[in-house]
């Protein structure tokens, strides 16, 4: 069995493990009603539409 010659450093370990433990910034769309950006597949926080239909009402900041 092949044995390592020398021990790991931290710093390459976690070079290592960083590239695969990237986070994604979520993909923004824009909602097809008011045009406002919004995440995929998710209800639009300003108009409340989702799909060409109301799904809820929006609390007014006013």
């Amino acid at each position: 069995m092949a044995v390592p010659r020398a021990k790991t450093s931290k710093a390459r370990t976690r070079r290592r493990r960083g590239i695969n433990m990237r986070l994604t910034a979520p993909l923004l769309v824009a909602c097809g009603n008011c045009g406002n950006l919004k995440m995929q597949h998710h209800v639009c926080p300003k108009c409340g539409f989702y799909h060409g239909r109301q799904v809820i009402i929006p609390k007014s900041n006013s």
